[in-house]
């Protein structure tokens, strides 16, 4: 029997995706706003693809201040999309 796929919506492009694929932000219960690549820090989190186009759109529509109940700093948004465009690039 195979074992159920966790899914997750992007609040982006709003797909919903194996969880794998996807980029958490996570707000830990002391409020800090971070990124978590395995999946597994304590806190709300929000899903994002790893397509800056996604990253775009949810920041636009506020999708992740929304989600995670938390303005979300500038330098956090910036770091992401670095990492989102090396990613995307190799």
């Amino acid at each position: 029997m195979q074992k159920k796929i966790p899914m997750r919506q992007c609040m982006g492009c709003r797909e919903r995706k194996p969880k794998r694929e996807l980029i958490r932000v996570v707000r830990s219960p002391e409020g800090v706003v971070s990124l978590d690549f395995k999946g597994k820090a304590p806190g709300r989190g929000a899903y994002v693809c790893p397509n800056p186009e996604c990253l775009k759109k949810a920041v636009r529509s506020k999708a992740l201040e929304r989600n995670l109940e938390v303005p979300i700093p500038q330098e956090l948004l910036a770091r992401l999309a670095e990492e989102m465009e090396e990613s995307h690039e190799a």
